[in-house]
C-alpha cells in the first residue's frame, strides 16, 4: 500500500461522519460481528399516522443464537420459540396506561445475540409495529421486505455482518464478489487492495486520487485479500 496516503491520514485524523438514522425501524446499533455475541439495537423512528406505537415484533432469522431480549421501559418483552426451543421472535408489549396521546418518542429496542460467522453477508429482520390511537383503533406496518421483494414493501431492518476486528489495521479474505464496498467498509478509514484503495470519507478518497501510483478501489472479487484501517 502507499506510504504517502498513510502518513497523510495518520497526520490529518480523518474519521467519518456518523450515519443519520432512518425514520423507520432499522439496526440502530452498527454492523454485526461475526461469529461474536453482542447486542443490537432497533430503533423505532416513528409510530403510525400519529399514533403510538404499541406493540412491536422482531422475527430472528435463522443462524442467529443465543438470543436474549434486554428488558426495557417500553413495556413486557416475551419471546416466541419453535419446536427445538429456538427463538423465532421476539415481542415488546406496551401497557395500555403507557400509551402516549401521540407519535412523540423515539423507541430503541435491544436484543442480545450471537451473529452468525458469515462475514460480508447481510441479514434481515422481519418486524411488525402496531400501533394504537387514543380512540383504541390498531394499525400494523410489516417492515418486512429484503433486495427481493417487489415494490411497496416496507425495509426490514437488515445487519450487515463485519468481520471481527481490531483499532488499526486488519487483514481479510472477501469470500464472495462485493459491488457496493460502502455497506461493509462505511465506518473504515481505508481500504486497500493492492495498489487500489477505497474510502466513504471524501477527504480521505481525494488523498487517493491526488496520490500518484494508486487507484480507486470500486468493487472486491471473491477471495480477494485486502488490508482495513479502522
Amino acid at each position: 500500500m502507499n506510504k504517502t496516503v498513510v502518513a497523510l491520514m495518520a497526520a490529518t485524523g480523518l474519521l467519518l461522519a456518523p450515519e443519520i438514522a432512518s425514520a423507520h425501524i432499522s439496526v440502530a446499533s452498527g454492523p454485526g460481528f461475526a461469529n461474536t455475541t453482542q447486542e443490537i439495537a432497533f430503533g423505532v423512528g416513528h409510530g403510525c399516522a400519529g399514533a403510538d406505537t404499541y406493540t412491536v415484533r422482531i422475527e430472528i432469522p435463522a443462524g442467529v443464537t443465543s438470543v436474549r431480549p434486554v428488558r426495557s421501559d417500553f413495556g413486557k418483552v416475551s419471546v416466541e420459540k419453535n419446536a427445538a426451543g429456538d427463538v423465532t421472535a421476539v415481542v415488546w408489549q406496551k401497557a395500555d396506561q403507557e400509551l402516549l396521546e401521540g407519535d412523540i418518542s423515539y423507541y430503541k429496542l435491544t436484543v442480545r445475540l450471537k451473529v452468525p460467522n458469515k462475514p460480508f453477508t447481510t441479514l434481515y429482520f422481519p418486524t411488525h409495529q402496531t400501533c394504537k390511537a387514543s380512540d383504541g383503533t390498531l394499525s400494523t406496518t410489516d417492515w418486512v421486505g429484503t433486495p427481493t421483494s417487489g415494490a411497496g414493501v416496507e425495509p426490514a431492518p437488515e445487519l450487515n455482518i463485519v468481520p471481527a476486528r481490531k483499532a488499526g489495521w486488519n487483514k481479510f479474505t472477501v469470500p464472495s464478489a462485493l459491488s457496493d464496498l460502502g455497506v461493509f467498509f462505511g465506518d473504515a478509514q481505508i481500504v486497500w487492495r493492492g495498489t487500489a484503495a477505497y474510502s466513504a470519507n471524501p477527504a480521505t478518497t481525494e488523498l487517493v486520487n491526488a496520490t500518484s501510483g494508486v487507484s480507486t478501489l470500486t468493487e472486491l472479487q471473491a477471495n480477494d485479500e485486502i488490508w482495513v484501517k479502522y
